[in-house]
């Protein structure tokens, strides 16, 4: 049996560009993608803290060091400059995977610069 888990997140990434006429996809800036160990291609989900769209697209690798976390084709009507995003890939694993798996979380701050890392999510108090 196999386990779909979180193995990745870009959390609370700042949209830089909306580009409507570009091939569809999410441009990242190249730096995040390998912090978070994204791949070039790799299927990633995106939810929109602005207006709680949730869509499906493909990551492609964007200017290393420019911080850009660009919305393109179609899914450039769900999110918009300015807007809080959070990144999110996932993959599946077997149960021997699944005993040592932890995601690569990157938080992110103003100007999409990485705040801190992480592989645990706190656990929610009540």
């Amino acid at each position: 049996m196999h386990t779909i888990m979180l193995k990745a997140k870009l959390h609370m990434a700042r949209v830089t560009h909306a580009v409507l006429n570009y091939e569809g996809s999410c441009a990242i800036d190249g730096d995040l993608l390998d912090m978070a160990g994204i791949r070039e291609n790799e299927q990633i989900q995106i939810y929109n803290v602005e207006n709680g769209e949730r869509f499906t697209t493909y990551a492609i690798r964007g200017e290393e060091g420019s911080r850009l976390i660009s919305i393109n084709g179609a899914a450039a009507h769900l999110a918009s400059p300015g807007h809080r995003i959070i990144i999110c890939s996932y993959a599946h694993y077997s149960e021997a995977e699944l005993e040592n798996h932890q995601p690569a979380l990157v938080y992110l701050q103003e100007g999409n610069h990485v705040s801190h890392t992480s592989n645990a999510i706190p656990v929610q108090l009540a």
